[in-house]
């Protein structure tokens, strides 16, 4: 667990440390240093291409201009001082090595937010989107990973709601809710919002199984409260028994939490809502509303005569 939790916090905090620094003041480019980057990118889908905003903030972060070379994932691997790299997940980032770029990158490194070879500093996984290459394919599927109580989680399901009961929902499209939670065996479950959200986890992924067809219609009662204790009245309103639902909490319920936080570890996801398209693609909600037919997560569009909902995550 300490090393998924390490992977969360690399996630979380290297982002925001280039970020930070994009309010420096520069220094004019006739007197900038160069960096040299490498952005290893998908040529399959445009998450996987170079984010202007992290190059950008890279920059600042050196005080260098970056200079910046594009290659695919093929072109990389014919060189040999870049052939032995990890490319499950693209883009790749790489700086090339020199005195003054080491130095500005020591507490990165020693905090493992970064890595080094011989030859350049080594960014991997510093994008909020892009492409897991070596995963398996699902066709047609969005999987929406969503804390039960997060707000923004809410906001995704929502949308879902909204599509079906409006007929925009693509009828050759898949959505599958997943679960943002931690597990410890000696400490056992965890979540953002405390244990009353991981419990609806649990609910939820019952339903999911014994009352498919139902899921959604629960979540359209539910998610009027989505904090409130009764949950029982949700079911209810949505023709589920509630008893049938926890005689198999603390047994089968439990495991299919735990399957949850394990598949959530392997795609390293810790904000809610997060959009994982066809098990390959990781999107946020702007990017999500650009895959066909699913225009209606766009989160700045006004629903059912409503203010436009805002955009952010858990």
């Amino acid at each position: 667990m300490k090393k998924a939790l390490s992977i969360l916090l690399v996630a979380a905090v290297a982002v925001p440390l280039w970020a930070a620094t994009s309010q420096q003041k520069a220094t004019p480019k006739n007197k900038q240093a160069q960096a040299q980057f490498i952005i290893v990118e998908s040529g399959e889908y445009k998450s996987g291409q170079e984010d202007a905003r992290l190059t950008a903030g890279l920059g600042q972060f050196l005080g260098m201009e970056p200079v910046v070379t594009k290659m695919t994932q093929l072109q990389a691997l014919q060189d040999e001082t870049l052939a032995n790299l990890d490319y499950s997940f693209l883009p790749l980032y790489l700086i090339k090595k020199t005195d003054e770029v080491r130095s500005k990158m020591e507490l990165p490194l020693k905090q493992g937010i970064v890595q080094e070879t011989a030859d350049y500093i080594v960014l991997a996984h510093q994008t909020r989107m892009g492409v897991y290459t070596q995963r398996e394919a699902k066709p047609n599927v969005m999987e929406i990973f969503v804390m039960s109580q997060c707000p923004y989680g809410v906001m995704a399901e929502n949308a879902v709601i909204e599509a079906k009961k409006n007929g925009e929902f693509p009828k050759d499209k898949i959505v599958k809710l997943r679960y943002i939670v931690s597990y410890d065996p000696a400490k056992g479950f965890s979540s953002l919002h405390g244990s009353a959200e991981w419990e609806e986890d649990v609910r939820q992924l019952l339903i999911a199984k014994y009352y498919p067809n139902k899921l959604w219609q629960y979540l359209s009662v539910r998610n009027q409260d989505y904090r409130s204790s009764r949950w029982d009245k949700a079911m209810e309103a949505a023709g589920i028994d509630p008893k049938k639902i926890m005689k198999k909490f603390d047994t089968e319920g439990l495991e299919l939490l735990k399957a949850e936080a394990a598949y959530g570890e392997e795609y390293n996801i810790n904000a809610s809502p997060t959009f994982l398209w066809e098990g390959k693609v990781l999107l946020d909600f702007g990017s999500a509303s650009q895959i066909e037919g699913f225009s209606f997560l766009n989160p700045s569009k006004a629903r059912g005569g409503a203010a436009a909902a805002p955009t952010g995550s858990c």
